[in-house]
């Protein structure tokens, strides 16, 4: 069975308002699979993701889940 991974919804995220434009399920993954380029941009999925759903418990809007 595949690991569980981890998926941004766009139409819910929006990181210029967490603080200082830096979205704070990229800071707690403790993969660095999410990145951000630039405060207030969307973050994105860059590798594999571990399904340890630190980002999912971090996003105050609930844009990131687990599928």
């Amino acid at each position: 069975m595949a690991k569980p991974q981890a998926v941004v919804d766009y139409k819910i995220c929006c990181p210029k308002k967490c603080k200082n434009g830096i979205c704070l399920a990229v800071l707690e993954c403790k993969h660095k699979v999410l990145k951000q380029d630039e405060p207030g941009e969307a973050p994105y999925q860059l590798g594999m993701c571990q399904g340890c759903a630190t980002c999912v418990t971090a996003c105050p809007y609930k844009a990131i889940r687990l599928i």
